[in-house]
């Protein structure tokens, strides 16, 4: 895809040699990310900008308030030799959002240029495809359970497509299973034979329709070349395949960088997508099971008892989604802590697999997007290891340590949380000032 592009402004009259050598040194430090278009007067139209940057701030903004409010993309600072503001643009960027105004000021080169990424998958996915497989999601397995999500209303497949340009497409699964199973076993197996990855208890069938799966979605991926994510009702209409999407959602990840949705849930979808295209951060979704859930968490995941904590067990919770953590790319586990096994759900063909994963222990992040897409919960953490309940739902879960276990059980969003490798807030609120979004970290 292009770059994005930035519109540098400048005050008029003011534009000065000042002005435009630290312009030379943007092009230099960013024009690897981003296109510059001619520099424009504060005040003049400004057309086909993704973001503006100011090289250089003056005492002119004072008296252009009204100019600011009319720019209606990201307002970038970056008015320093260094590729951050200077020390002296805090009084200008504090006027301005003392009148509304909202700019980003970055303090270190590599914001800088993460902010040029986000912008960039801001324009992105103005142009970008996330493809569903579902038929009727209220129905099927478990339907006490699946009509709950918000994730399945119109009202939030609108929102998206309006607060973040993306377009949502949805096809029937049923049709796509069949198609999926109509792939020769030849052809298949020509396919499977190309692939090198780590299995463990599964028959050349369970592997044969792993990899049909992958070949469908992979098709569908050169049909439109706009598709960024995809997703399927894996679990409660699990009846229209012989499988589970799990390693095509990895293979597809790893090949093209297409994003997945298990459960075809576009809430975490979109929630990965924003953090890994612009960061490249480590990221997955899995439910969370908080130790003071008690008895309603351990009788879903089929286990006696959470893993033994001496210290401040209610900020701990159990991290676990279709047996084991969940779909872990296996460019994100662990060294040799990535295999593709029989699936452990009894919701899915008996044929089906999923992928037992581990993400390397050590500090740890949770996110999710909020129902109104306006805030994005963040919680950090520690990772601290492994728990086995063999003959359970959770054959290897995570067990993960918050700051704030209580809080988290008043305000947290879904049991849907994206896990993500690393403390990130500083990163996080470099996205919500490019999406307007704000950042509650709990």
């Amino acid at each position: 895809m292009t770059k994005a592009t930035l519109a540098p402004v400048y005050f008029d009259p003011g534009r000065d040699h000042e002005f435009d050598e630290q312009l030379d040194r943007l092009q230099q430090m960013l024009g690897d990310l981003v296109a510059f278009t001619d520099p424009v007067a504060l005040g003049s139209p400004i057309t086909g900008a993704d973001a503006v940057v100011f090289p250089q701030i003056l005492g002119e903004a004072y008296r252009q308030v009204e100019a600011f409010r009319a720019i209606d993309v990201p307002i970038l600072i970056i008015t320093s030799e260094f590729g951050t503001l200077s020390m002296w643009d805090w009084e200008i960027k504090s006027f301005l959002a003392a009148k509304g105004v909202h700019t980003i000021a970055p303090y270190a080169l590599e914001d800088a240029r993460k902010l040029c990424r986000a912008v960039k998958v801001k324009k992105d996915l103005q142009n970008s495809t996330f493809l569903v497989f579902q038929d009727n999601p209220g129905e099927g397995f478990q339907p006490s359970i699946f009509k709950r999500f918000y994730w399945w209303e119109q009202e939030a497949t609108d929102l998206l497509e309006q607060r973040f340009g993306v377009t949502i497409k949805r096809r029937s699964f049923k049709e796509f299973g069949a198609a999926a199973k109509s792939i020769p076993d030849d052809a298949a197996q020509a396919e499977l034979a190309g692939k090198g990855f780590a299995h463990e208890g599964l028959d050349t069938r369970s592997l044969l329709s792993a990899i049909k799966i992958y070949m469908a979605l992979r098709e569908e991926a050169d049909r439109d070349p706009s598709i960024a994510g995809m997703g399927i009702n894996c679990l409660n209409e699990s009846q229209y395949s012989d499988t589970t999407p799990c390693l095509a959602w990895d293979l597809l990840f790893q090949e093209r960088g297409i994003m997945w949705a298990c459960e075809g849930d576009t809430m975490s979808l979109m929630t990965k997508f924003l953090i890994n295209k612009s960061f490249g951060t480590p990221i997955m979704m899995t439910n969370i099971y908080p130790f003071l859930m008690g008895q309603a968490a351990l009788k879903h995941e089929k286990i006696p008892s959470f893993p033994e904590i001496v210290e401040e067990p209610d900020n701990h919770l159990l991290m676990a989604h279709c047996g084991f953590l969940g779909v872990c790319p296996g460019c994100y586990a662990r060294p040799g802590a990535w295999t593709l096994k029989p699936k452990v759900l009894a919701i899915v063909d008996d044929n089906a697999h999923a992928i037992d994963a581990e993400m390397a222990p050590g500090p740890c992040s949770l996110a999710k997007l909020d129902p109104s897409l306006t805030k994005m919960m963040l919680m950090e953490g520690q990772l601290k290891g492994y728990a086995q309940y063999p003959g359970s739902d959770c054959r290897n879960g995570a067990v993960v340590k918050v700051k704030d276990g209580h809080r988290m059980m008043r305000e947290v969003y879904s049991h849907h949380q994206c896990l993500i490798t690393g403390h990130v807030e500083r990163d996080l609120l470099l996205l919500g000032d490019v999406f307007g979004l704000e950042v509650v970290s709990i």
